[in-house]
């Protein structure tokens, strides 16, 4: 199928409704030549994504008068992270002395994962959103993790003594989203904690996926339901019937889903 022009084109009107690639076209044995590029756009920015470095300085700017702590995984630069992921999931020693225990109900990680730039970008208006929510709440200072995978999270909610942590991480990116905010709560954090032992809200990336406001009042029901029935995972599901996801036109609805990080 060759390119149209798109009053004749019967799939411009979905094309136009998703960021997914459909019905592309054929030029000879290949793609027509501006899909190719678009392809090729998109799979540099994911490879750009995975590789650059997390600033935790444009993080914390963002989070206005609220405190932070930054520490680091175990992986000592970014080969390591990505070829060694159990480092990702344990705090370096050197900072622990750095995370004092406190009567917390919930603390709030933000770590790099696999796309700091979704990290700079949504994290810290994710986190604010949510404290304007949880008036009443006893909240952690914010830790800023370099080089961290999600069950970091778990390590660092217990050395705080928090009932429950969040972790806000770049998800892995893919050929339409570089820059995807993954959000994983954890009741009761202990290391070794499964992934099915959690709650996440993915595609935080507006304006193609869940919006900041929409995210926060997703996150901020299963926050008070976690702590109503003390537990997180496969047993708690989400029962806020949506009417804050604020998606926006041809946006992906969020997903419930593992780990990936």
């Amino acid at each position: 199928m060759s390119e149209l022009p798109e009053a004749l084109d019967p799939f411009a009107r979905l094309r136009a409704m998703t960021t997914a690639r459909v019905a592309l076209g054929r030029s000879g044995a290949g793609l027509p030549t501006a899909p190719l590029l678009a392809f090729q756009r998109d799979h540099a920015l994911a490879r750009d994504a995975v590789h650059a470095p997390f600033d935790p300085d444009v993080v914390a700017a963002g989070l206005a008068d609220w405190p932070t702590i930054t520490v680091a995984s175990r992986a000592p630069d970014r080969g390591a992270y990505l070829r060694r992921p159990d480092l990702g999931r344990a705090l370096d020693p050197i900072d622990a002395p750095r995370l004092a225990p406190g009567a917390f109900d919930l603390a709030i990680v933000i770590a790099d994962g696999l796309s700091a730039p979704a990290v700079h970008a949504h994290a810290a208006p994710v986190a604010l959103a949510l404290r304007e929510r949880l008036t009443g709440w006893r909240l952690a200072p914010v830790v800023l993790a370099r080089l961290g995978r999600v069950a970091l999270g778990d390590e660092i909610g217990v050395r705080l003594g928090t009932a429950m942590v969040l972790v806000l991480i770049g998800e892995r990116p893919g050929l339409s989203a570089a820059d995807s905010l993954g959000a994983y709560l954890t009741w009761a954090p202990a290391v070794g904690r499964r992934d099915s032992e959690r709650n996440c809200v993915s595609n935080i990336r507006p304006p193609h996926g869940l919006s900041h406001l929409g995210a926060a009042h997703t996150i901020t029901w299963l926050v008070r339901a976690a702590r109503d029935r003390a537990m997180t995972g496969v047993g708690l599901k989400d029962e806020s019937g949506g009417a804050g996801l604020a998606l926006h036109p041809g946006a992906a609805a969020p997903t419930m889903s593992s780990p990936g990080n």
